[in-house]
């Protein structure tokens, strides 16, 4: 397989995880899944940007790209079954990472939609990634290739939800 192919095949494999991580801009709204608490420092847990309807939504939406993908390519996941497991373990690991990135803003005091360079970018990619290696994974070089070309493509689409008016920072 030659390099264009195998990058090309490692974004087919992370295609999930990117629909969960941008879905939940569109599909969020409602209820805080902090509750509006604060931790022991006094800063919310989360923030008001991290909704249950935006968690479940963008796991559905993900799951939903990686059955579409098993239709498109079945060979390339092998069952409907793994289809449905990887799909939704990157969905819901690239969600996790998220969360886990807002966690750290809210200790560093960053205010809700500011950036936070490589945090924002990887911290989804890492967390999918991890969640997903137990049922497939890429290789070392599609790994780095996902590190290198996801913050561009993370900078490119929050610049269009940005013009499209679905976000209110262009970050």
């Amino acid at each position: 397989m030659g390099a264009l192919s195998s990058i090309l095949w490692a974004f087919w494999y992370i295609l999930p995880a990117y629909f969960a991580n941008a879905s939940p801009v569109v599909l969020g709204g409602g209820r805080p899944i902090d509750g509006g608490r604060n931790w022991r420092d006094g800063r919310r847990i989360l923030g008001d940007g991290k909704t249950w309807r935006g968690f479940f939504g963008g796991v559905a939406a993900g799951t939903l790209v990686g059955v579409i993908q098993y239709f498109i390519t079945p060979g390339f996941y092998g069952s409907l079954k793994t289809a449905l497991l990887l799909a939704f373990l990157l969905s819901f690991g690239a969600l996790v990472g998220d969360l886990v990135g807002s966690f750290i803003k809210r200790r560093l005091n960053l205010p809700r939609g500011y950036p936070a360079v490589g945090l924002d970018q990887l911290g989804f990619l890492i967390s999918a990634l991890a969640f997903a290696y137990p049922v497939k994974t890429v290789s070392s070089g599609q790994m780095l290739a996902l590190l290198i070309l996801t913050p561009l493509i993370h900078w490119s689409a929050n610049y269009f939800a940005y013009k499209m008016g679905w976000k209110s920072v262009p970050w």
